[in-house]
Order: structure tokens, then sequence, then C-alpha cells
């Protein structure tokens, strides 16, 4: 590679960190609302079935987007995404306890009340989200690395959806268990939104393989890399 294409690469190593750092913090931040992703009313386990919370919404991207540093900048460059992710979500908590602490004007839009009901209980959001993302995080990227190997680079969505199952479900379990367990949501959705939050994931990792293999033919073609070939950064 020039050393054109090489900073180039750099670049958009930099847009995908950036755009899965923000998924990341903000998923972290929006989490208190709920919603139906299937217009039905089904209970099971005596728990109401298909409810996630609106912090679900960019947390499959994290997963896609380190998928595709792992095919295409490497399990090391994958790594130190995560970790700035970790450093990213830890600062926002910082900057919220911050936040909350000062106290509001007296004809402030927004007063103590409101903005502690809002955004109160997000360092312990945080703390559970950070858990169950750290270790689904690795062991996504430790399996997708064991799928390529073993695969010898060939059969790109198996890696792609048995590495996102698993650590999808590691996440969403540690997480719903965490925020169980502090009390930020009641023990009587743990199940349903277990249930809900892992199918709701498996069906987003299913429809984003068709992104992962445009991503991977994109970059291929554009930095005219071979077959299981990474772009080793400057």
């Amino acid at each position: 590679m020039t050393l054109k294409d090489k900073l180039a690469a750099q670049q958009i190593y930099m847009l995908l960190g950036a755009l899965f750092i923000t998924s990341l913090v903000v998923s972290n931040l929006i989490f208190q609302k709920f919603f139906y992703w299937y217009p039905l009313d089904i209970e099971i386990f005596g728990s109401k079935l298909f409810i996630v919370s609106v912090g679900i919404l960019p947390y499959p991207i994290t997963f896609l987007i380190t998928d595709l540093i792992s095919e295409i900048y490497g399990k090391k460059r994958a790594n130190q995404v995560v970790v700035a992710g970790i450093f990213a979500s830890l600062f926002s908590v910082l900057i919220v306890y911050v936040a909350d602490a000062v106290p509001a004007f007296a004809t402030s839009p927004i007063d103590d009340d409101t903005f502690k009901h809002v955004f109160g209980r997000t360092i312990l959001a945080v703390g559970a989200s950070m858990t169950a993302y750290l270790f689904a995080q690795f062991i996504d990227i430790q399996i997708y690395h064991f799928w390529k190997r073993l695969t010898k680079g060939k059969h790109l969505w198996l890696r792609n959806n048995f590495s996102t199952f698993l650590s999808q479900f590691v996440d969403t379990f540690s997480v719903v268990l965490l925020l169980c367990v502090f009390e930020v949501l009641p023990w009587s959705m743990f199940k349903g939104l277990l249930i809900s939050g892992f199918l709701f994931k498996v069906l987003i990792a299913i429809c984003d393989t068709p992104f992962m293999y445009l991503g991977v033919y994109l970059f291929r073609k554009r930095f005219k890399l071979k077959h299981n070939e990474e772009i080793q950064l400057i």
C-alpha cells in the first residue's frame, strides 16, 4: 500500500471508531425508555415479550463495527476500539455526575429533579453495561478470529453471525442481570427483557450480514486487498 492509501485507511479507522464510541455512549444515556419492537402482546414465563430498551437500538452497530475492523484491520485494532469505548463511557459518567451535582438556576428549563430523574441512574446503567460489554465484545472478537482461522478466511457470514450470537447473549444476560441486582429494573422484567433483547439482537445480527459483506467488499476494492489480507496501519 502507498502512504496515501495508509493515511486513508487510518482516517476510515478513526471514523469507524468514532461511530462505535458514539453508539456505545448514547445507548447508555437513553436506556430508560422502553418500547415494543413487535406489535403483539405476548407473555412468556409471566413476563411481557418483545419489550426492549431504546438503548438497544445503537448497540448492534458496535458489534458490526468490531467485526468489520477485525476483518480488515485485525484483532489488535478491534481490541483498541473496545478499550477506547470503555474509556469514553466512563468519562461520560463523570460528565453526567458533575452536571447532576451543579445546582440548576431558578429559571432553568430543566430543574434538578427532572435532570436527576432522567440521568440519575446513568452511573449504575453504565457500570452494568460496561461489565457486560467488556465480556461480550472481547468474546465477540476472540470467537470471530477463531472462526476466521478455522475457515482460513472463508465463510464470512459464519464468523460474523456465530461470534455475534454468543457475545450478544452474554451481553444481554449480564446487563439485564446487573440492572435487576442494583434495582435499576424490577426482577419481574428480567426474563422478558432477556429473551426479547437477545431475539432482537439476533435478528439485527442476521440483517447486518449483507452490510458486513458490502463493507468488506468496498475495503478490499478500495485498498486492493488480497483474500484474508489485513491493513497494517501506520
